[in-house]
């Protein structure tokens, strides 16, 4: 499968190295506006082949290459600081996504939106693509609901996996950790011996704020989204219809 990412800082990087390693690009397509960024990473990954399933990583000073992907993530934008929220990003991050929306119109795979704030610039770059919206989707409350189980499952020394809980609504800080809905080997969460309720709105701020302590400790939050994408188009190609 061949698959296209745009934005090559410090997520898109991340982005490019879960995927590889998720064995499922044949051939994976980089491109930044930043001259010879891409290429400097794609010679980087390049040298790790021995390490992951055979593709090949090329950079393209532009994205019309990347139209013919089965799938593109872009992720690029600019980064957050300490005390911003996401949304105060959007003015810089929906002008980008609309450009690089004009550029892909006409895509024949889907459009993955990681950049933030995510669940706007969806909207923006399915308007500016023209692709059907079943096309143009985000990352959403992956990561949200990712942070959730490990938060739930340090607290109970469980594994992260063997959490089954989810959050809804919008990526950050009005997301909504549904913890009536959580289970663990179908037992309901509130019912599982040593877990109290009461700590839920502690465990709530954790959640919300998480990007923020990254972002003060090391600049940005890279790993765990970059792996979320990754193991989204995954999913996707296997056809596993999960959660």
């Amino acid at each position: 499968m061949r698959i296209g990412i745009v934005g090559m800082g410090w997520v898109g990087a991340s982005v490019a190295i879960s995927t590889l390693h998720a064995g499922i690009a044949t051939e994976l397509l980089l491109h930044d506006l930043r001259p010879g960024l891409a290429e400097g990473e794609a010679m980087d990954l390049a040298h790790g082949a021995s390490f992951y399933e055979d593709a090949r990583v090329r950079a393209h000073d532009d994205l019309a290459p990347l139209r013919d992907a089965a799938a593109v993530v872009v992720a690029a934008g600019r980064g957050g600081r300490p005390d911003e929220s996401r949304l105060a990003l959007l003015a810089d991050t929906a002008r980008i996504a609309r450009s690089i929306g004009e550029e892909v119109a006409g895509a024949r795979g889907l459009l993955v939106v990681v950049s933030n704030p995510v669940d706007v610039l969806v909207r923006v770059m399915q308007q500016a693509s023209g692709l059907p919206p079943e096309r143009v989707i985000g990352t959403g409350t992956m990561l949200d609901t990712a942070r959730l189980r490990r938060l739930v499952g340090a607290r109970l020394d469980l594994a992260a996996r063997s959490i089954h809980a989810n959050v809804i609504g919008e990526h950050g800080d009005s997301s909504v950790p549904l913890y009536s809905d959580a289970r663990i080997g179908g037992v309901p969460l509130r019912r599982w011996p040593g877990w109290d309720p009461g700590l839920e709105p502690a465990l709530t701020d954790q959640l919300r704020n998480a990007a923020y302590e990254i972002i003060a400790r090391k600049g940005a939050t890279t790993h765990a989204i970059g792996l979320g994408p990754a193991n989204l188009l995954r999913w996707m190609q296997r056809g596993e219809r999960r959660e």
